[in-house]
């Protein structure tokens, strides 16, 4: 049998395609991700669970006349490989090549960026209301899965688009995961839904029969309203989605690409807004996925036959993270827990299995987490969020107003801080020290080490008062970098002696500062090396007193430079009056930073070791 895939260029392709025709496309698709992601990595589960809804929405609608939006855009890889950029497929999430997520500039079927949850009904309604002001005709459909659906701005916007007379079509993709196992009242009551779609399937039989009933069907239709009211508050309590003002179609079998056709269909032609409740299985068609959706769905290469990680992790950051928050745990009751649907990337599932009533997973809802860890502080308890750098600016506000102002003892375990490297722009953790720093109360430590790590963590909990952040690197470091002094708060540490130039650098650049003082040696530079353990407050004694004897300072940093370390140096060299050294600043520019490996990105931007010693080398050398 021929491969199918192989002519698909295009959503024109699929169009006139037969049922098994389909079929086989889905089966061929499906090996098409196993076999590519096996060897790039990326989002493997969700885009297995969505192929048959992808067919289906590219068959009934015209993309990109008619506007797909996809939540997060991490399951929207099918969606990719059928509007042409399946040839690039190799390339994903590789410098220079195909995006993991939704990309304007790759493709005009990418019709909105997304990469962060819940973004996808506004920025639809928002379409859909221009299409209408320019009195223009398509459709706008958002995609969306049940985990991105607890989030605080997807109801802000159901809210808003219940009562809108614009037509507008939300596809809601059930398939019980956001990363890991969904939790909150919106599960529990999409799972009543799907347990017991009868009432649906009841109302849709009686309509049908009703409209066909001359003279007296439209009456007693209108008559039994009520009736049909009660019935669906006694079988299904608080149909949410029809009492906020959508008209519900659902739930749906997600692989079942002849039913989805016919519902998206109706969807299509019926006024205002729309919701399509569609049940699909992350992972679907590959075992390993199907058992351990959590684990598949972000993924590193993995050998296909055994679904084991090519390169086996080991510890990490995360890793240390959650086992020594557990062994802190142990002999302190008042250790709580938070995350954001993060459990397992951050490492609290550590924490969880031991201390389960501890623990809250408030699904991706970051600012709850944020103000409701203030409400555990105000009543003696000491909380620790944990969320990645590039979440944690959903909850900007909420650190400031609910938890700073207050001066709360609130501890804010920031991981994947720095370049992430392969998910891009919407990812790279390096605004953190910028948006966090100019908080009154907040303090800020960076760890060079896992050692250091520990000690950060142990400190931030037991000894610190008010609001604390501790930011990480994603992925591995080292047990322990260069011996350290013991911690004390607001001081840096001098681990190496030089004359010649100071280097100051935070979390993992202190690495990076070692190595550039090993190349400037054999060019008979000598380095002055300070590990900036805080961040804020500054250590503004040991970093000017050594900058004022080599006459140069150097700042290092994985975050932009814009409100970042090395401006926050340079401000305090301003105010205290410094003007007789040399002030130079390394850190990320003013522009949002691609996707590529960290090591890659470095190079790019010259905050390698060799890229960094060999500017300093010509400043000195001037």
């Amino acid at each position: 049998m021929a491969n199918l895939l192989d002519n698909i260029n295009s959503p024109d392709d699929i169009k006139n395609l037969n049922s098994k025709e389909l079929e086989q496309l889905s089966e061929e698709i499906r090996q098409f991700l196993i076999n590519t992601i096996s060897k790039t990595g990326g989002h493997l589960a969700s885009n297995l669970g969505v192929v048959e809804l992808t067919l289906a929405l590219h068959r009934t609608f015209t993309s990109p006349t008619d506007k797909i939006v996809w939540d997060v855009g991490h399951q929207a890889y099918v969606h990719k490989i059928i509007t042409g950029r399946r040839d690039k497929f190799s390339t994903l999430r590789q410098l220079g090549g195909l995006s993991g997520f939704p990309k304007f500039y790759e493709s005009e079927h990418d019709v909105f960026d997304t990469g962060h949850s819940s973004t996808s009904i506004s920025a639809a309604l928002g379409m859909a209301r221009a299409r209408d002001l320019k009195k223009e005709n398509y459709s706008v459909i958002a995609v969306i899965g049940d985990g991105a659906l607890t989030a605080g701005m997807a109801f802000e916007a159901l809210n808003d688009a219940g009562r809108c007379v614009n037509n507008f079509i939300l596809i809601l993709n059930d398939n019980e995961m956001s990363i890991s196992k969904n939790v909150g009242g919106m599960s529990r009551y999409l799972s009543k839904i799907r347990t017991k779609p009868f009432y649906i399937k009841f109302k849709q039989r009686a309509d049908k029969i009703l409209d066909k009933t001359p003279l007296i069907g439209k009456g007693i239709k209108k008559a039994l309203s009520k009736t049909k009211g009660f019935i669906k508050y006694l079988v299904l309590p608080g149909i949410i989605f029809e009492e906020i003002g959508f008209k519900y179609l659902g739930p749906i079998d997600g692989h079942d690409i002849n039913n989805l056709e016919q519902v998206l269909s109706r969807a299509k032609q019926l006024k205002g807004p729309v919701f399509v409740h569609v049940c699909t299985q992350k992972g679907k068609g590959y075992s390993y996925a199907e058992q351990s959706p959590d684990i598949f769905h972000g993924v590193a290469p993995f050998k296909i036959d055994t679904g084991e990680a090519i390169v086996n992790n080991g510890s990490s950051y995360s890793k240390t993270f959650g086992e020594h928050l557990s062994a802190l745990a142990q002999s302190d009751k008042s250790i709580v827990a938070i995350t954001a649907a993060m459990p397992q990337g951050t490492g609290l599932d550590i924490f969880a299995e031991n201390f389960p009533k501890r623990f809250y997973d408030v699904g991706i809802a970051e600012q709850h987490a944020v103000t409701m860890a203030a409400g555990l502080a105000r009543n003696g308890l000491k909380p620790v969020v944990a969320i990645y750098s590039s979440f944690l600016q959903r909850a900007y506000d909420q650190v400031l107003h609910d938890v700073a102002l207050q001066n709360l003892h609130v501890v804010f375990a920031i991981d994947r801080a720095g370049i992430v490297g392969d998910d891009g722009e919407t990812h790279q953790g390096i605004y953190d020290i910028s948006f966090l720093s100019h908080i009154p109360n907040m303090t800020i430590l960076a760890p060079c080490d896992y050692n250091d790590f520990k000690t950060m963590l142990t400190y931030a909990i037991k000894e610190h008062n008010g609001p604390i952040a501790i930011r990480y690197p994603r992925g591995k470091g080292k047990d322990s970098l260069v011996p350290l002094p013991p911690l004390q708060y607001g001081k840096s540490a001098l681990i190496l002696k030089g004359a010649d130039v100071t280097i100051a650098a935070a979390g993992k650049k202190v690495q990076t500062a070692l190595q550039i003082a090993d190349i400037l040696k054999d060019k008979n530079i000598s380095a002055e090396v300070i590990y900036a353990r805080f961040i804020k407050p500054l250590d503004e004694d040991i970093i000017f007193s050594s900058a004022q004897k080599t006459g140069m300072l150097i700042t290092i940093e994985d975050n932009a430079v814009s409100g970042g370390f090395g401006v926050n140096v340079l401000q305090a060299a301003n105010n205290i009056g410094i003007n007789n050294i040399k002030i130079k600043m390394f850190g990320y520019p003013d522009q949002f930073i691609s996707h590529g490996t960290a090591a890659e990105i470095e190079k790019i931007y010259g905050l390698d070791a060799q890229s960094i010693a060999k500017e300093i080398e010509q400043i000195i050398n001037k």
